[in-house]
């Protein structure tokens, strides 16, 4: 017969072992747990969305597997044109030109119309992001400095761009709006190569005039000296190639319009009708088709 003095320790050992046991389950089950309340609290945050509308858009998409992930299902890799521009900008100490709230304007659109086919009258620090943010569109850039887009395609040779010849100076603004202003060739809507208006570009590439555009970026050419070619003829044109589409609207975006070439020949060849908002230095202006309906008005 056992003591009554050993009972004590014996529950002492009995306890303590269903407590090692206790404990030794709960740090296997948060080892091999796929997540934690936590965890799905933090992405809840991160990326708010409907369950629902997230389960039929998993069903949707083919799912790959991601065995070098431990407790992963699923991956899915960014954009070559995103990945680029992620190593360019993050290594690169030069930036945009236009702020967070002019860039967010563009790409409000961009969201809604991407991947579409973008124009953009100039080539710059900006470029590889407006590519990356149009990913599976094409992106097509006019430059007028020759050495620059060499410069430039050395470094980002995906990017696709066009030399541009501008025959016109700073110096001119008031005589060419004066001239569209008057002359009735100028409310024509043509194709630029055959229009008689003195303010088209005739020499733009035969692919850039024979294609669509959904958007189109004015921030090009130099403007900013009197030698300087201006933005007269890019800011027509881009109005001309707007009306020609076959149809649907366009989306033309001037930049710079607190100068004085940008802000009034805007408003007289994109027309302050088609004006949708402007943010700081940049206006928006949203162009119908006038080949979807013959007889509109060169402005409404």
């Amino acid at each position: 017969m056992r003591s009554k003095s050993q009972n004590p320790i014996n529950y002492k050992l009995i306890l303590i072992g269903f407590f090692l046991v206790f404990l030794l389950f709960l740090v296997l089950r948060s080892t091999f747990s796929p997540s934690t309340p936590q965890q799905t609290q933090s992405s809840s945050l991160i990326h708010p969305s409907n369950s629902s509308e997230d389960q039929e858009n998993t069903e949707d998409k083919p799912s790959i597997a991601c065995p070098s992930v431990p407790l992963t299902q699923t991956c899915n890799k960014i954009s070559p044109s995103l990945s680029n521009a992620l190593v360019h900008y993050a290594t690169s100490n030069v930036t945009p030109q236009q702020t967070i709230k002019e860039i967010a304007v563009s790409l409000r659109v961009l969201e809604k119309k991407s991947p579409c086919n973008f124009l953009v009258f100039g080539l710059g620090h900006d470029s590889l992001m407006w590519t990356a943010l149009n990913h599976g569109g094409r992106t097509v850039f006019l430059e007028e400095d020759k050495s620059w887009i060499e410069q430039i395609q050395s470094q980002l040779p995906n990017l696709e761009s066009h030399h541009v010849v501008y025959d016109t100076r700073i110096t001119q603004a008031d005589e060419l709006m004066e001239i569209g202003m008057s002359n009735e060739d100028c409310k024509k809507v043509t194709d630029p190569r055959f229009s008689k208006c003195q303010l088209a570009l005739k020499g733009l590439p035969k692919e850039v005039l024979e294609i669509d555009w959904d958007l189109i970026m004015v921030d090009a050419p130099t403007g900013w000296h009197d030698g300087a070619p201006g933005r007269m003829s890019a800011i027509y044109t881009a109005g001309l190639i707007a009306r020609n589409k076959e149809n649907g609207e366009t989306d033309v975006f001037v930049h710079d319009v607190d100068r004085v070439v940008e802000d009034q020949f805007s408003k007289a060849f994109l027309c302050e009708g088609y004006l949708v908002e402007q943010e700081g230095r940049i206006r928006h202006f949203n162009i119908p088709s006038h080949k979807a309906r013959l007889g509109r008005p060169f402005c409404p």
